[in-house]
């Protein structure tokens, strides 16, 4: 009876070792954070948006730097200039033509009512393709 109620020998009293611990595996998870890396690069955009540099008008200033300019007026069905409606080719046209006369030429783009953002940075770029430099956005803040 004494023999059943002893105890069995450990493991490290019977091998004469410890037991070997289960260790946690890091490759899962090394291979879920390279996923979420790889996840998060394609879904970056990465492409550099050019920007359009305008002179802004010095507030308070005389109108003087605007005399001799070309305006352009944008409207929803397309820009203006002179009263003449134009296509956006006819436009790069135009002012190419106008701006090989006057390289000094000078355009202020005047956005109409109801014309969107998109609108008026197409005719810009536009302005932009057609080789001039001084390049003003027109608003109707402070007019009345």
């Amino acid at each position: 009876m004494n023999r059943k109620s002893a105890k069995p020998p450990s493991f490290s009293a019977r091998y004469g070792q410890r037991p070997k611990r289960l260790s946690i595996s890091l490759t899962p998870l090394i291979d879920v954070v390279f996923i979420l890396l790889l996840f998060f690069m394609l879904a970056s955009n990465f492409s550099h948006d050019h920007a359009i540099v305008l002179n802004s008008p010095a507030s308070g200033g005389s109108h003087s730097s605007s005399t001799g300019a070309l305006l352009v007026n944008v409207r929803v069905n397309g820009a203006r200039v002179a009263g003449q409606l134009l296509s956006p080719k006819a436009l790069v046209a135009r002012i190419r033509k106008l701006h090989a006369e006057n390289p000094d030429l000078k355009v202020l783009v005047h956005p109409g009512n109801g014309v969107n953002l998109q609108q008026t940075v197409n005719v810009l770029d536009e302005v932009k393709t057609a080789g001039v430099s001084d390049l003003r956005l027109m608003s109707d803040a402070g007019n009345g």
